[in-house]
């Protein structure tokens, strides 16, 4: 899950900060507004833009900006606050809404909708995110058929973590299929080593990871359908389809084989799990692309021939898409004056993505972005699969299922599957018997 992932690698500091207010500086007169032409010359307006991103992403998003608030006139400001999801359906009710607001979940977009406040897509936008974004993309920024919020920023779920390194010694080659990675979690478990570490630790919310991986599986089984149906309960925990995805994560994850002490994993923490890649101790980890920063404080070298590098999970059915499950977050509107338009379209646009990307330690779904412009490997290897347009793009499941399913009773029972062996007939009755009855 990203907000579990993000808080555990945030320092204390940030997270005692309440909000933050950054405007957007005027660039130098040597900008060139070629690429701004577009956008109508707005001296004197101002946008302002309510978030859950804190520092120092918002200087570096304001810094994206900037030639655009140099060439058109307009200021952009950029609230940040780490009670942004409680803070905006108040200001939204009170009738104090931003002009836009970064919505980190499509539940939430779905209930402001509900408010009648929020503007639907200008057609500059659904321009923009027909022509850049897969459907998958669109469809988490529509509400009942109606296009409301273009994707911002996203992360990468769908990875393997590995050492380059440890495979060339060992002879390995980095598995492109289901098939291939099992085979070669076989071999390596003959070879005397441990092919798969996991940890759910992560205090409160322990249990998490385990999660990311039924999502993993579910997708890849079945497809949006089912997945999304899965979100809202119209396809229950106990149905067949979701009990076999949670079969086949147990013959990965649960293998003694591959993983060694099962009951282990609920024991360990995610941050520890894969500490060992680097060495050898554990071959490979299923984790999401911000997991590199954590191998990394070691000393470890993050790239293609390093000390550590992760590689695409691959799909389990062929009718399935470049199945890829991730987060991120969505532009929508609470006006719609010229320059809250114009802003719109702009952060839905390449131009835009591929400013924020090159100044590294982001990653777009947006197919405009030219894989160039990455700097950092691990996001760019992230962005060929988020940004390709027949991906299968499932939001990150748990965090659209209400917050006593997919922040509770889901990490209780899956901790207790791992670390006490409770059955999955056992673990999907009582998870659909929390399922809030309105």
């Amino acid at each position: 899950m990203k907000r579990k992932g993000l808080v555990a690698l945030v320092g204390a500091a940030a997270l005692s900060l309440v909000a933050s207010l950054v405007t957007t500086t005027s660039a130098s007169a040597a900008v060139n507004c070629d690429p701004y032409t577009g956008y109508a010359k707005m001296k004197g307006k101002t946008v302002t833009i309510f978030t859950s991103i804190l520092e120092p992403e918002l200087t570096t998003l304001n810094t994206a900006m900037s030639d655009f608030q140099a060439c058109t006139g307009i200021k952009i400001k950029i609230e940040g606050s780490n009670q942004f999801e409680a803070l905006l359906p108040v200001r939204v009710k009170g009738g104090n809404a931003p002009d836009l607001a970064w919505i980190p979940q499509p539940g939430l977009l779905a209930k402001l909708v509900e408010t009648g406040k929020v503007v639907p897509a200008p057609a500059a936008v659904v321009k923009n995110v027909d022509k850049y974004w897969s459907k998958s993309w669109k469809a988490y920024g529509t509400v009942k058929g109606k296009f409301y919020a273009a994707p911002f920023g996203s992360n990468m779920k769908s990875l393997v973590w590995y050492s380059p390194k440890q495979f060339k010694a060992a002879g390995y080659s980095v598995p492109t299929t289901w098939a291939a990675m099992t085979a070669l979690a076989d071999k390596m478990a003959a070879d005397g080593k441990t092919a798969f570490c996991g940890g759910l630790g992560s205090g409160g919310a322990t249990g998490w990871p385990a999660t990311d991986w039924v999502e993993q599986i579910v997708l890849r089984d079945h497809g949006s359908a089912v997945y999304n149906g899965w979100v809202n309960h119209t396809v229950k925990f106990s149905d067949p389809r979701i009990v076999s995805s949670m079969e086949k994560v147990a013959a990965w994850m649960q293998n003694p084989k591959w993983v060694g002490n099962v009951k282990g994993i609920a024991t360990t923490s995610f941050q520890d799990a894969g500490r060992g890649i680097p060495d050898g101790k554990c071959m490979m980890l299923q984790q999401a692309s911000f997991y590199g920063n954590i191998i990394a404080e070691s000393g470890a070298t993050i790239s293609p021939t390093g000390d550590a590098f992760a590689f695409y999970l691959p799909a389990t059915n062929s009718k399935v898409t470049v199945p890829v499950v991730g987060g991120g977050e969505f532009t929508a509107a609470f006006a719609k004056r010229a320059e809250v338009v114009a802003v719109q379209a702009y952060l839905s646009s390449a131009t835009f993505a591929t400013s924020r990307v090159q100044l590294d330690n982001w990653i777009s779904a947006n197919s405009g972005v030219p894989l160039a412009a990455y700097k950092n490997q691990v996001d760019k290897l992230s962005a060929t699969y988020l940004a390709n347009p027949k991906s299968t793009f499932g939001f990150d499941a748990s965090d659209l299922m209400p917050a006593a399913v997919g922040a509770g009773s889901e990490w209780r029972e899956f901790t207790a599957w791992f670390g006490e062996g409770k059955s999955i007939a056992d673990v999907v009755k009582a998870i659909d018997a929390s399922w809030p009855k309105s």
